[in-house]
């Protein structure tokens, strides 16, 4: 697929093309979704803000029809009802196949990652009611315009297809794959209402003044899906308080409406966006990215070793896999096992697998623990020693040890059997008692 680049200069020029009257005065590039667009900001003479995006390939080109079409839906109703302002469509120009788009600017400006979560509990708040506001927007917006629409059981399926691609590229550690794979298999994890979803939703698609969010931006994916994946970007922030202050604004805003299990999702969404941005590399033929997403891999793989990782599943992980939580050290028995992500932004992804909240450290050892305070009242007698031993052991140890007078007795009333056999063997012992009863 060939690359359409083009300077903030050019973009200048083809926004007086798309808007009559604009003059530009001045213009700098912009870092918006720089894998699939050109970006630039013009500023013209009368000081008028301007945002130009132009498409780099067909796909991004189908990415800003799908969101012209979002924004002409969102009725006037909508629209007053979400507590922060909607992108415009001032033109467009068409450049052969793809269709360069011109927006009016937006107030605020565009927040890094470390200002978002600095600023503290009020931007919060807000942000969580941002999200609570978009995923309470009705399902029939979207509908009319065409745009996808999944239900929970259609959204896991595809996940587990896409877990079956990325497993058969043979790059993904075997760890990983166990771990989604489980997570994708918890029915329990996937009991939610689909709701209408920003779908590319991080800080970058935001504007921000005065602690609070003026405008969201970046409607090009927009779908009835899951909401968990407006809260990928969330999980993978190390300081998971502000993540939690996120969360509890939402639940607040949304009440009954809220999944409880939203959170989990996101872990898993934006654990395997890692898988999926890998599969996508492989199709393009990007070596480079190849190799930076099985690195990333590698690096979460030991992550969640050293850590346990954040909690996914609502069940957890069946007895062969907790059973042994202090051997974490022998890291490869298990066995082998977007809609793929437009981009993905590799600084936030390598966080995922940072120390998890102090809750989730000690992932899988109640379930074990529980198991095992099951079987000991079922055993009272059961010494501790042998708890992990096999089955069949602890109902032959004490015929086994049978003081060394008694064995010379019982092989003196079988002279037919041999007398250089086993006393302390399983079969040994189970003659004995047919042997007292003969007597």
């Amino acid at each position: 697929m060939e690359l359409v680049k083009r300077t903030a200069m050019e973009l200048a020029a083809i926004a007086t093309a798309a808007v009559p009257g604009l003059t530009p005065v001045g213009f700098a590039a912009l870092s918006d979704d720089a894998e699939d667009f050109d970006s630039a900001l013009v500023v013209d003479a009368l000081k008028h803000r301007w945002r130009v995006r132009s498409p780099r390939h067909d796909e991004a080109s189908m990415r800003l029809e799908a969101e012209l079409s979002a924004l002409r839906a969102f009725s006037a109703k909508v629209r007053a009802s979400l507590p922060f302002s909607l992108p415009a469509v001032a033109g467009t120009v068409r450049q052969g196949p793809l269709r360069t788009f011109v927006y009016k600017d937006m107030p605020g400006h565009v927040p890094s990652l470390d200002e978002l979560v600095d600023v503290g509990s009020n931007l919060a708040k807000s942000l969580g009611n941002c999200m609570a506001a978009i995923h309470q927007i009705p399902d029939e917006a979207v509908e009319v315009a065409g745009l996808p629409t999944y239900t929970a059981d259609e959204i896991r399926q595809r996940k587990l297809n896409e877990l079956d691609t990325a497993a058969a590229t043979g790059k993904v550690p075997s760890r990983l794959l166990r771990r989604w794979e489980h997570a994708m298999e918890d029915v329990a994890l996937w009991r939610f209402n689909a709701a209408v979803v920003h779908g590319d939703f991080d800080e970058e698609q935001l504007q921000i003044s005065h602690s609070s969010i003026t405008a969201v931006k970046g409607w090009t994916d927009l779908h009835v899906g899951d909401p968990a994946d407006d809260f990928a970007w969330l999980s993978a922030i190390e300081d998971q308080s502000f993540s939690e202050r996120v969360f509890s604004a939402y639940v607040e805003a949304r009440g009954k409406a809220a999944d409880p299990h939203i959170m989990r999702r996101a872990a898993l969404a934006a654990e395997f966006a890692l898988a999926q941005w890998l599969v996508k590399s492989l199709d393009s033929k990007d070596y480079e990215r190849i190799a930076e997403a099985e690195e990333m891999l590698r690096e979460l793989d030991q992550n969640i070793a050293e850590y346990g990782g954040q909690p996914l599943s609502v069940v957890e992980a069946p007895r062969p896999l907790a059973a042994q939580p202090e051997t974490s050290s022998q890291k490869v028995p298990e066995k082998p096992v977007a809609i793929t992500a437009p981009s993905i932004n590799t600084d936030k992804v390598t966080a995922l697998a940072a120390e998890p909240p102090k809750s989730a450290t000690p992932q899988g050892a109640s379930p074990q623990d529980q198991q095992d305070s099951g079987e000991s009242a079922d055993q009272p007698t059961a010494d501790a020693d042998e708890a992990g031993s096999d089955s069949s052991t602890p109902s032959k140890q004490e015929p086994a040890q049978k003081p060394a007078d008694q064995e010379k007795e019982a092989a003196e009333a079988q002279p037919s059997a041999d007398g250089t056999a086993d006393a302390q063997t399983p079969a040994r012992d189970e003659n004995e008692p047919a042997k007292d009863a003969g007597k």
